[in-house]
């Protein structure tokens, strides 16, 4: 399955933004399991990347070999429908100024997470990397997916101008334990988890969902991301995109169903169609990840919604007394 690596990271520097974050924190238990022992997590407190200096002071500071760019500004439908610009400018800037220093401090190799929000709104399903652009993001989420997907323009146009071997992966929506479970920021999974779990605590008769249910959605573990994230890197020098997912398709209709079910919550589901569906429907065709990295999804979609379940069941509590997370770049809006 898996093929020759052109990128030894266990012997690199490494410095993985966002790495505190959801993916983030699942990305380096793979690269430690590597017998990567220098990696470094900038936070925001001391690196504020959307500033050019303090993104050239990261470089000087932590002299990376290879960046894996994983910090993002983004939430669920309503966070990306209130904060256009500000979504828009921090990723784009993040970008910009992480890939230039990159280019100045000649590092080896500089690993992009962008978005399946890049896609056009009406993407023929599944989607084809060779679609992304053919037509407008879904309004919703289009500055965000936009400036991540400036961020690949950007990486080819220093690899055929500068040499800078890059890497591309477009991850489906993730899902799993210590996703971001606050209900104003977080993605369609952990929301309706947390809504079941409580309606089930408190006895609640009904539950409400953002929408009409009929839009569909693919959703990719945590786990198996963090693993094409750390294979694109070990084998990707040419920022081309690669799609990370399943393949499995699912309305949100569905998933409410299926989610309520596993949490055991048998009362009344009742949709608000006054708020928006998003993008129409979303699922991705892996086969270039299957190709060139030798990685398809390991986790079935019931076995990982068991175990994030599960894990806010036991967590839960503790969660609701602290901010989760920082959603990464691998998510976008969703229902």
């Amino acid at each position: 399955m898996g093929q020759p690596t052109k990128t030894d990271l266990a012997g690199r520097r490494l410095v993985v933004t966002g790495g505190a974050g959801f993916l983030g924190a699942a990305v380096i238990e793979r690269l430690r399991a590597r017998g990567c022992r220098e990696i470094s997590v900038p936070r925001k407190r001391d690196y504020d990347l959307t500033r050019e200096a303090d993104a050239a002071r990261m470089y000087a500071d932590l002299r990376p070999d290879v960046v894996i760019h994983l910090a993002a500004e983004v939430g669920g439908i309503g966070a990306n429908m209130a904060n256009p610009g500000r979504y828009f400018f921090a990723n784009m800037a993040m970008a910009l100024h992480l890939i230039e220093q990159a280019r100045v401090n000649r590092i080896a190799k500089f690993v992009q997470v962008g978005t399946i929000c890049a896609y056009p709104k009406f993407t023929p399903v599944p989607f084809r990397e060779e679609e992304l652009w053919n037509g407008y993001p879904e309004e919703t989420n289009a500055p965000y997916g936009i400036a991540k997907k400036a961020a690949m323009v950007m990486l080819d146009g220093y690899r055929r101008q500068y040499g800078l071997a890059g890497a591309y992966v477009l991850p489906v929506n993730l899902y799993g334990p210590r996703d971001n479970f606050d209900l104003e920021t977080s993605h369609v999974i952990p929301a309706l988890i947390r809504k079941c779990v409580s309606a089930v605590d408190t006895g609640a008769a009904s539950i409400e969902c953002w929408g009409t249910g009929s839009a569909s959605r693919e959703f990719l573990y945590v786990d198996d991301a963090a693993e094409g994230v750390i294979r694109a890197a070990e084998s990707l020098d040419d920022p081309i995109p690669v799609n990370l997912g399943t393949g499995m398709e699912i309305t949100i209709r569905d998933l409410v169903a299926l989610i309520a079910r596993l949490v055991g919550f048998s009362g009344e589901i009742r949709w608000n169609a006054s708020r928006p569906d998003g993008q129409p429907r979303r699922c991705l065709d892996t086969g270039r990840a299957a190709e060139l990295l030798g990685w398809r999804a390991a986790v079935s979609f019931e076995e990982g919604l068991r175990r994030t379940i599960e894990w806010w069941r036991r967590e839960g509590a503790g969660a609701r007394q602290r901010p989760g997370p920082s959603p990464s770049s691998a998510q976008c809006a969703s229902s």
